[in-house]
């Protein structure tokens, strides 16, 4: 592997394997992040549940419909200005608010995952390119590296999808169109919303605690959509290596860095 390739495999070692977005708001609030949750109301899963798997409905629908076309100069610092925006208005209106605010900043999102795919060689016109863009989302809601690895790691969340990924591309190109409902792609939505529930509960908890307000809301949306950018840098820098020097190669050069960070 080249010194350049094997630069940018650290770094993408680095973002994927990362603490991720719960230590971000454990820094920002001052308290763990396990602690925040409990200022959630009892009735706050069923509606971030809800909400989660619609943003994700409407992020497929958008990743398969309207993703294509070149990447915009400056366009992560805009996505990361609009999130920003909507994070404030979830954070002066609260858990009332999410059904509303999340869908818009996972839209926004998705639109930066976009973009730093086809920077890295992805052809969203494919729809396994497409989903890939989506299932960013579910590696995004992993707990961290204080976790097990083995069920955790980057590698084990990307094959647990890998079949989902697999019959939903095959389903979309034999249909051409997305079909409501459709079982193979309802599976594929259940998957990565079950993961990235975790971190939009992290969010939540984090926009509803009194002292953070809609100021700290546009904040934890800020470190909302850095933490999926970094996780989406990380992944498609993967799979651009896997297309030159194969996956074996990369996944275990991969893992010789995971262990020595």
């Amino acid at each position: 592997m080249k010194l350049e390739d094997l630069a940018a495999l650290q770094t993408a070692v680095q973002s994927l394997e990362h603490p991720g977005l719960a230590a971000r708001l454990t820094n920002m609030v001052g308290k763990p992040i396990e602690l925040i949750g409990d200022v959630l109301p009892a009735s706050a899963s069923n509606v971030i549940a809800i909400a989660t798997s619609k943003s994700l409905e409407m992020a497929l629908k958008v990743a398969l419909r309207t993703m294509q076309g070149p990447p915009h100069a400056g366009s992560q610092r805009l996505h990361k200005a609009l999130a920003t925006a909507s994070g404030a208005a979830g954070g002066a209106f609260g858990l009332a608010a999410l059904p509303i605010e999340l869908p818009v900043s996972t839209i926004i999102m998705l639109r930066s995952i976009a973009d730093i795919a086809r920077s890295e060689g992805e052809n969203l016109s494919d729809p396994e390119a497409a989903l890939s863009c989506v299932q960013v989302f579910a590696l995004g809601g992993r707990p961290g590296s204080a976790a097990d690895a083995s069920e955790t790691g980057y590698f084990a969340v990307r094959g647990m999808l890998a079949k989902s990924v697999t019959e939903a591309a095959r389903f979309i190109a034999e249909r051409g169109v997305i079909k409501e409902g459709g079982p193979v792609l309802v599976r594929f939505i259940t998957q990565v919303a079950s993961r990235f529930g975790v971190v939009v509960t992290q969010k939540v908890a984090a926009q509803t605690l009194p002292v953070i307000g809609a100021l700290g809301g546009a904040g934890v949306n800020y470190a909302f959509i850095e933490h999926f950018q970094e996780t989406a840098q990380g992944h498609f820098t993967v799979r651009r290596l896997e297309r030159v020097y194969g996956k074996k190669v990369v996944r275990d050069e991969y893992e010789r860095l995971a262990q020595h960070r």
